[in-house]
């Protein structure tokens, strides 16, 4: 009997045709909840992670950090406004296709992001895929957040333990698998799957997929 399989989509560049990031740094800054200075701020961790000064998972629990004391259900609030008014016209046709195609193969279909629930969620519903997401995780005490994430971080290798943690629980069999991803920094998780594809991919996924023959798709 064949084994039960998973399609795992990462979020940004992939399922979304932008930056969540980016997207909501925009949105925050014109409702006047972000200063000049939180923007610039932001811009630095970015510029230093694109020259390699600092690593992903550092910008997250830098990002994550200075949300302390903030209450989640406030987060949700504008997540939810922020999502219908930015995020979804930038879900790209040709994501929601693959979704539906492997979804009528009987194929478990997830999210795979590094991203927070409070941005994953919304595009899961939206897509039909009810809670079917795997990101990254705050720690929330009395209903605000402490400013630490829930270890490990789903990115690089952290994608492949929680979801081989989430192919288990669900009987899943994750070598078997198929993942979706438009950067290299999920090496990791492209080789634990038996269909790695580069989605719209950068310039050292695209050299790797080419080299290994893995598929490559454009989504917008």
């Amino acid at each position: 009997m064949p084994s039960a399989v998973a399609a795992f989509f990462d979020l940004d560049h992939t399922v979304l045709s932008a930056s969540s990031t980016s997207l909501w740094a925009h949105y925050q800054r014109r409702k006047g909840r972000l200063s000049r200075w939180q923007m610039a701020r932001l811009a630095w961790w970015t510029v230093r992670y694109k020259l390699a000064m600092i690593d992903m998972a550092a910008v997250v629990r830098l990002f994550v950090a200075d949300m302390a004391g903030q209450s989640e259900a406030e987060l949700i609030a504008q997540c939810d406004a922020w999502f219908n008014e930015m995020v979804a016209p930038r879900i790209a046709p040709r994501a929601r296709e693959r979704i539906a195609e492997h979804r009528a193969q009987g194929h478990t279909v997830a999210l795979l992001t590094a991203a927070s629930p409070y941005v994953t969620a919304p595009v899961a519903a939206n897509l039909g895929l009810g809670d079917s997401y795997i990101c990254t995780r705050m720690e929330v005490d009395g209903g605000r957040f402490t400013g630490r994430t829930v270890e490990p971080i789903c990115y690089g290798p952290g994608k492949v333990h929680w979801a081989r943690i989430y192919a288990e629980e669900r009987g899943l069999d994750l070598s078997a698998s198929y993942f979706y991803t438009d950067s290299y920094t999920d090496l990791a998780m492209l080789q634990a799957v038996a269909h790695p594809v580069a989605v719209n991919p950068d310039a050292r996924l695209r050299r790797t997929a080419q080299r290994r023959g893995w598929p490559i798709e454009r989504f917008y």
